[in-house]
């Protein structure tokens, strides 16, 4: 047996059942990711907390990140996820693998957000002026800035969890970008 298994409800603490409870009364079932994150007597709670936190990016914007993060860091799961989330947000099937490349040409806005959000998770945090200026000129702020930078890290941190254990995806596969879609 894996060390890496996905607990069930009656495996862990108390207080992660009432998690459990929450997130299958709002989404119907707990997710592998969160309910991996059970393991820890803190981690889900913290986790949610992070994830669900106000923040200065519409949701869409963080659909944009979690997308460019999770290609960069070539997390499956996440990748399924949140292609389920980005079309739950509007986005099409092509739009969607257009933003994990990087880009959101349909869009002059979320363009430079795919692309500065890439830029800082392959750099780790060291862009060029002109980018961070791109940024800015493209109406985004200091305060964005840092939010952007919060839901590259809560992404990351998701993407290492599942990269680590690689328990089952339990949603819909997402598609493979062809290598030379890879830029």
């Amino acid at each position: 047996m894996s060390q890496f298994n996905v607990p069930t409800r009656e495996e862990v603490s108390d207080n992660n059942q009432e998690i459990f409870d929450s997130l299958k009364s709002k989404l119907g079932f707990v997710p592998n990711l969160y309910a991996y994150y059970a393991k820890s007597e803190t981690a889900l709670a913290d986790y949610l907390a992070l994830q669900n936190r106000k923040s200065s990016l519409k949701a869409k914007e963080r659909e944009v990140v979690n997308l460019v993060v999770s290609q960069i860091n070539n997390c499956k799961y996440c990748l399924s996820a949140h292609t389920v989330i980005g079309k739950m947000n509007g986005f099409s099937e092509a739009q969607i693998l257009e933003i994990r490349r990087g880009t959101a040409s349909f869009d002059s806005k979320l363009d430079v957000l795919a692309k500065t959000t890439k830029a800082i998770a392959e750099n780790k945090g060291k862009i060029e002026a002109a980018k961070k200026q791109a940024f800015f000129d493209a109406g985004y702020s200091e305060e964005n800035l840092i939010d952007l930078v919060i839901v590259i890290g809560d992404k990351t941190i998701s993407n290492y969890i599942h990269n680590l254990a690689d328990f089952a995806i339990d949603f819909p596969q997402a598609q493979e970008l062809a290598t030379e879609e890879l830029v």
